[in-house]
């Protein structure tokens, strides 16, 4: 279903290179606002500390943000050392076709990694990647995402009872 990612987890950095590895991603596609830096727009030492491991194991990393403001995105991808692209207009699929493209990866080895179900996950669920959802690192939201967070929440807890179950 393509409301549904294949991992919940609470934030990025329960990533680990054994998740990935297990999982046989080589590469992260990474969304930043609430996912890498909250609403303030700070970024935490320990996603800073996370992605110098994940990069220094060999994993592949690139941001794509809806955001139109480019500054924002370019500062935090300046900051991490990889490369982004701004306006990706998810959950449209050319955004991550050309991620994939830059990244020379299948879409299987790819893992599309957010806090939004509309956007993020359907999105890479419509390409084939391997969807992981995590929890928004700030409760506060921009307006233009506030308005679909309880709908969101609901889908995310009716994965969660789904999954429980199935162990």
């Amino acid at each position: 279903m393509l409301i549904y990612p294949n991992v919940y987890l609470r934030n990025v950095q329960e990533i680990t290179i054994e998740f990935l590895q297990k999982n046989k991603i080589k590469a992260l596609i990474l969304d930043v606002d609430n996912t890498l830096i909250d609403y303030q727009k700070n970024l935490s030492d320990s996603i800073i500390e996370w992605v110098k491991d994940l990069k220094g194991q060999g994993t592949k990393l690139y941001i794509l943000s809806n955001t139109n403001h480019k500054e924002k995105v370019e500062k935090v991808a300046k900051t991490l050392e990889i490369p982004y692209k701004n306006l990706a207009k998810k959950p449209f699929k050319s955004g991550f076709l050309q991620v994939q493209k830059i990244l020379k990866e299948k879409p299987e080895n790819i893992g599309v990694v957010g806090d939004q179900i509309f956007t993020d996950v359907i999105g890479g669920n419509r390409c084939n990647m391997f969807t992981i959802l995590v929890d928004p690192i700030d409760r506060k939201d921009y307006w233009y995402t506030a308005w679909k967070r309880p709908i969101e929440n609901k889908i995310k807890q009716k994965f969660i009872n789904k999954s429980t179950k199935e162990k």
